[in-house]
């Protein structure tokens, strides 16, 4: 009887993949707010955690891997540079910010800096003097309230990452729960990326990032 209610209901000898309705995430939860920083994004990727990949260390932008030869604002290369004292990351791939001097918004720099944006990995974790963090400006319940605040603060105050650079980008919020990223800008956040900004110093190549609870 059963085989031929089957036949009956799914006449045909294969079926599509079945894909069940995804859980929705309760809002009212943990979130970290950090700082958006206004650079370019990169990545390092060391070897080591499936055994195919041992020895490797790789540098990426938001859309490919690069190199010394074919960069992203010089990031390649002063990865190379200072490769051993980017192992002691460990093996992964590592996501951060490249910014500072010549870069987007350039924040008063006199140089390039890299920040990770894992804070919840990284803020207490041994890590490279080479390398910084992006910084957390809150972490708590989400509210729309705590996300105005912050922004507010920046408006106020400045850069945090770059203290008194006045012009600063915006923020990210993580939401811990749905493990989603969301960002808010200072300025046109009401419009798609690229309307309504002034003119930058546009590099030919340009941002999962994933942030830990």
């Amino acid at each position: 009887m059963d085989e031929i209610i089957s036949s009956h209901f799914f006449p045909v000898t294969s079926l599509p993949v079945f894909k069940a309705m995804p859980k929705i995430g309760r809002l009212s939860r943990g979130c970290t707010i950090t700082e958006k920083i206004d650079g370019t994004n990169a990545s390092i990727f060391i070897g080591g955690e499936d055994p195919e990949t041992v020895g490797l260390f790789l540098t990426g932008s938001r859309t490919r891997w690069i190199t010394p030869t074919t960069d992203n604002y010089g990031f390649s290369h002063w990865a190379h540079e200072h490769k051993d004292d980017l192992l002691q990351l460990g093996p992964g791939h590592h996501f951060g910010e490249w910014w500072g001097l010549g870069i987007q918004r350039r924040y008063g720099m006199d140089r390039k800096r890299f920040s990770l944006f894992n804070v919840g990995r990284w803020e207490k974790a041994p890590r490279p003097d080479c390398v910084d963090i992006v910084p957390k400006l809150y972490e708590g319940l989400f509210e729309d309230r705590a996300i105005e605040n912050m922004l507010m603060n920046l408006r106020v105050s400045g850069s945090v990452a770059a203290p008194g650079f006045m012009d600063p980008e915006g923020i990210v919020i993580y939401h811990h729960a749905t493990k989603q990223l969301f960002k808010k800008t200072l300025k046109n956040d009401e419009q798609p990326k690229g309307q309504g900004e002034e003119p930058k110093c546009i590099d030919p190549e340009r941002e999962d990032l994933v942030m830990s609870q």
